[in-house]
This record gives structure tokens, sequence and C-alpha cells, in this order.
């Protein structure tokens, strides 16, 4: 007998949910229903200087409001990151992490030397290898001194291993709205660079917590927007190298402004508090996203 499926929905509490997050959870907790499937809400908040527990407290009124439900307890990434440590040791024995001592200024002024440069899917210079390499008595001396430095994959050796060990191109599943199709896609983990794996500033990233967390939950459909249907190919990158299970993927439409532009927290895009405060009631909010005529 299968295994029961395991959705999931994955906010940060660094701001308040807009109408872009209110069509991904319920896309998520719609495809959820239709396959009987548990449904799980974790925060994701190892951004511990910007996210908020009042954030929090909002994002499960919200979601509460809109009629979802979810099991408890809720898992916190701030509250695991010695399981994420665990990981990454794993993939620093394995030879494929490098200490970068960079700043951001030092990358800029390196990559304006040279010209023009590739960049990576979030549009950022794919980082210029200035610490890839360095031999281990200056790392240490670095260390030593103090100087803050973050994790990076050696992306060219790590798609190596992950090739050695499946013995095929690394890809992944995309399934279709309705759950009633899939197909495999080709994975291109190769155009985010040495991608940051640990940030100076807490031990992990966005890129590790997740697929840690995925499998730890045991998630099977990830659903999420089309925005990051990019860092699927260092998701499953990682997956493989750390003996992961593979979930599913469902990248769905964003919802735009009048500009034609994803709606942003950054740009304090109308949230759904303030939608909920002006009288929308959750069906309204279902029409507004198109998941209802």
């Amino acid at each position: 007998m299968a295994a029961q499926p395991v959705f999931r929905f994955a906010p940060s509490p660094n701001g308040e949910l807009h109408l872009g997050h209110a069509f991904s959870a319920l896309v998520a907790h719609d495809m959820a229903r239709r396959a009987g499937a548990r449904f799980l809400l974790r925060i994701e908040d190892i951004d511990i200087g910007r996210c908020r527990t009042e954030f929090e407290a909002q994002i499960l009124d919200d979601l509460a409001w809109l009629g979802l439900e979810w099991e408890e307890p809720v898992r916190r990434q701030s509250e695991h990151f010695e399981t994420y440590c665990e990981a990454v040791a794993k993939l620093e024995s394995m030879g494929l992490l490098y200490p970068c001592f960079a700043t951001r200024k030092e990358i800029a002024e390196t990559v304006a030397k040279k010209g023009r440069h590739a960049l990576d899917p979030e549009g950022a210079p794919l980082y210029p290898g200035i610490y890839r390499g360095l031999d281990a008595q200056r790392i240490e001396t670095l260390k030593a001194s103090g100087v803050p430095h973050a994790l990076r994959i050696d992306m060219a050796r790590a798609i190596e291993a992950a090739r050695e060990m499946t013995g095929e191109p690394i890809s992944f599943i995309e399934t279709s709205a309705k759950g009633d199709g899939s197909e495999r896609r080709r994975a291109d983990p190769a155009r985010w660079g040495d991608a940051v794996i640990a940030r100076k500033d807490v031990p992990t990233s966005y890129h590790l917590a997740v697929v840690v967390d995925d499998a730890l939950q045991g998630i099977t459909h990830v659903v999420r927007g089309q925005d990051l249907y990019s860092a699927t190919d260092i998701h499953r990158l990682l997956q493989i190298l750390l003996g992961l299970p593979e979930p599913s993927y469902h990248h769905h439409r964003l919802i735009l402004d009048a500009q034609g532009q994803k709606l942003a927290k950054s740009r304090k895009d109308e949230s759904l508090r303030a939608l909920r405060e002006a009288g929308a009631s959750p069906k309204e909010i279902r029409r507004m996203v198109g998941l209802e005529g």
C-alpha cells in the first residue's frame, strides 16, 4: 500500500502575507485535499534578523481565516540549526564545500573588473571564485583572525559527484496542478555557480534547510511559484548528495500587479490583513487569485 502523500506550505515571517502567498497556500491545500494527503505548515525563519513573531502570528491567523487546516506541531527552522549543521558536515566530509571570506563589496569589485559576467537565476553575478582553492594554511589563518566566512559548494565537483552517484543527469519530477500527470525535467544546478550553503550569520541557507526539512517531514509534493522553479535545480542536487528522498514538484503561476511584476513584501504590496480589514471574504480572495469564477 502506497504511503499517504504529504504537502506543505512554508512561509517566512519577515512580513505580512499578500495575495501571492494566499494563492500559493490555497493551491497547495487544494491539491492536498484532492489527493487525500496530509498538509503541513512550516515556518522558514532562518533569517533571524528579519523574521518577527508578530508576523508569524499574523500568518497563522490569515491562513486559518482562509480555511486552511494543518497538522501540529508547526516546524520552525530556527529551532533546528543543529540538524542543518549535520548536513553541512556531511557535505564537507565529501570535499564539496569550501570557506569563502569574501564580502559583498569584494565580490562586486572583482566582477566589475571582469566586465561582462554571468548571472545566477536571481540576477546576481555568479561568484567569481575568489577563495576557491585557497590553501589550508591560509584558511586557518583567516579563521584564527576571526574573519567571518560562509561555506560555498564547489559546484563543478558536486555535479560530478551526483552523476557518479546516480549514473544519470540530474533531473526532477514536475506534476500537473490536478496531480493527474507528471514529467521528468532536466535540472541545471550549474547556473547557480558556487552557491552559499551555510551563511556567515547562520549555519545554513534557504537551499539546504528546505531540502533537509522536506526529507525529515516526509514531504512528497512541493507546491510553489514559478519564481522558485530554478531553485529546484540546486535542491535536487543537494537531495542526491545527501541521500534524501525525491519529492515531486508543481510550480504554479504567479500573481502579478498592475505593472506585471510579481507581488513582493519588499514593495509593501497590499497585505492579506489589509484586504480582510477592508471587508474581503475568503471566497473573494479565492476569486481575486483566479481560483473561483
